[in-house]
């Protein structure tokens, strides 16, 4: 596998590689390069000659090239899905949903470039200028560098470099380093589709390829899902050039279960929204679960019968209900983070135990408020239930944490949703639904620690784009 610069398919400049390992075997699956400071600079130089192309390039041209991406992607669903099985350890089935998901983003996006529109804007609201008028459009940025997250590689790079190509931009994507064989081959098919040369590049390597990136002066914005830890370093970097940045970053969702919920309900949601959706590595799992007193037994029960039924395992098995997490630093830091949480008087009733890179589906109760295992993103299997008594108490207890993603919230009462909706720090509240969703027609990012903006089709091409205005000077009305 090689990495795409200017319109070429190359080595790392120095020879070096990276391997690719499968999570759930550590088999050995491919090479990638291993990019230096000489790769990015080269594909910074050759992308200022594609940010022109781009910028040149009309809007139905732009619709093209994206749906003929979403097509083909579609045509390669299954093979695309197997790929990122190997490559991430999700389950099939979900690895092929995400495949779908990203052909529905780039036709989404195709369809809004059609649909980038400025404004008109009277002045006579301003004393002396009722003669005058204002017009706006929206121009692209020049260079968009998007850094991509293993977890939901496909659907989050779609967002990233489909938006800034219906923007007009160039791209250049930083691949990640566990899983970049899928991004390879749909890159494949962006630049067999008909974008002008460096419209899009793609590199692979480590941290230091982001953070180049982030440093050179001729990108003008990055767009990165990731870490808090990440994305703090990148607003560092970034403001020494005063470029744009656009952060979706961690999360430690709650969801508030009411006692007139559906207990049945609630525990399938449960069980699906943290151990069998990505294995539990997605920033708007389910974190943290604050449970009515009342119906606190009832619901752990169920939630553990249900989690004692899941199959953990080979993700290519149509009978895997759980996968590997990415790589074994992963699986060790959640076993560290339960142990902490443990030693600071959780109980595990059920799971607990690694093997390799598996975790088993582990459930805790009697997890402190204050504490690392409350207040901290888990990034695997793990999920606790806490008891509240009043719901205010629930909803103070949901905002005690840096991070503001996603909430939940089970109930059928409408003034305690919106209550909710109205008291919660958090970027979006789901009513009887899991957190581990994202639609990509709605705008989807966090306050607080979990980022700086929001990401979906429309909204997107808003941030990757500048707007600019024409103010005409009495224009309007009879001549003088």
């Amino acid at each position: 596998m090689d990495m795409l610069i200017d319109d070429g398919w190359t080595a790392a400049a120095n020879g070096a590689v990276d391997p690719v390992l499968n999570p759930a075997t550590n088999d050995r699956i491919a090479d990638v390069p291993r990019a230096g400071a000489a790769d990015v600079a080269r594909a910074v130089a050759a992308a200022q000659a594609g940010r022109v192309a781009m910028a040149a390039l009309p809007a139905h041209r732009r619709y093209d090239v994206l749906e003929a991406v979403a097509r083909r992607i579609e045509a390669n669903q299954i093979e695309l899905g197997k790929l990122l099985c190997r490559e991430n350890g999700k389950r099939l089935a979900e690895t092929t949903a995400e495949i779908g998901v990203t052909a529905r983003i780039f036709r989404g996006y195709a369809e809004e470039a059609k649909r980038l529109f400025g404004k008109s804007v009277p002045l006579d609201a301003i004393p002396g200028r009722e003669r005058s008028l204002a017009i706006t459009r929206h121009e692209p940025l020049g260079v968009v560098a998007a850094i991509v997250p293993f977890n939901y590689p496909a659907e989050l790079w779609s967002h990233k470099v489909a938006g800034g190509l219906a923007a007009g931009n160039a791209v250049i994507t930083k691949a990640p380093e566990d899983c970049p064989l899928t991004i390879i081959e749909i890159t494949r098919y962006l630049q067999e589709a008909g974008l002008p040369p460096a419209a899009h590049q793609l590199l692979t390597g480590g941290r230091d390829v982001g953070e180049a990136l982030v440093r050179s002066d001729g990108v003008q914005m990055i767009s990165m899902t990731g870490s808090t830890a990440a994305g703090r370093r990148i607003l560092e970097v970034a403001a020494a050039t005063l470029k744009k940045v656009q952060l979706e970053l961690g999360g430690n969702d709650a969801t508030i279960v009411c006692a007139d919920a559906d207990l049945d309900h609630v525990a399938a949601a449960l069980v699906a929204g943290r151990f069998t959706s990505g294995n539990g590595q997605i920033c708007c799992a389910v974190k943290r679960v604050l449970v009515e007193r009342s119906v606190f037994e009832a619901l752990l029960d169920k939630v553990v019968q249900r989690t004692a039924g899941l199959k953990l395992g080979d993700p290519m098995l149509a009978d895997t209900d759980v996968g590997p997490l990415i790589n074994a630093r992963a699986a060790a830091r959640v076993e560290a983070q339960v142990a902490q949480a443990v030693a600071d008087g959780a109980r595990i009733r059920i799971g607990g135990s690694r093997t390799d890179n598996f975790f088993a589906p582990t459930v805790l109760t009697d997890v402190q408020p204050g504490t690392p295992g409350f207040e901290d993103e888990t990034f695997g299997p793990v999920l606790p239930l806490i008891p509240f008594d009043r719901f205010e108490e629930a909803l103070d207890l949901a905002n005690a944490t840096p991070f503001g993603l996603q909430a939940a919230i089970f109930t059928r009462d409408i003034r305690r949703v919106m209550r909710a909706y109205e008291r919660l720090d958090v970027g979006t509240v789901v009513v009887n639904h899991t957190t581990a969703v994202r639609v990509e027609t709605l705008p989807f990012g966090g306050n607080k620690w979990s980022g700086n903006s929001r990401e979906g089709i429309h909204d997107t091409l808003l941030h990757m784009s500048k707007e600019k205005t024409l103010l005409l000077t009495d224009v309007l009305g009879p001549e003088a």
